[in-house]
């Protein structure tokens, strides 16, 4: 059975800081093709969509497209602050390989 993914209270923190959720955006989460690796993640904020699987917390809303989601069953939606810099992350158990930056990743 495969699980939806999670979204780390951080990661909805993180929306909440930036004021999406007043703006009427979702941090949208989604997978195509290409990148190095074969697949690549696309992370940005925009409208809900009604087929969309919407993750809320903290008053914020994480969605998945349905495309996407078979993609990210059972991973962890974070955010990262590194001294490399902060940027929201994907745990992705079903990656087998990924790149250097963590945006490309094969299954």
């Amino acid at each position: 059975m495969n699980l939806p993914p999670k979204v780390t209270p951080r990661a909805f923190e993180r929306l909440s800081e930036i004021g999406a959720a007043g703006d009427g955006k979702a941090l949208r989460v989604a997978v195509d093709g290409g990148g190095c690796s074969g697949f690549q993640y696309e992370i940005a904020l925009d409208e809900p969509k009604d087929d969309d699987l919407v993750l809320e917390g903290d008053g914020q809303k994480v969605v998945v497209d349905s495309i996407s989601l078979p993609f990210l069953a059972n991973a962890v939606i974070d955010f990262s602050e590194e001294l490399i810099g902060a940027r929201f992350v994907i745990n992705n158990p079903n990656a087998t390989s990924s790149c250097g930056c963590g945006t490309s990743f094969s299954m």
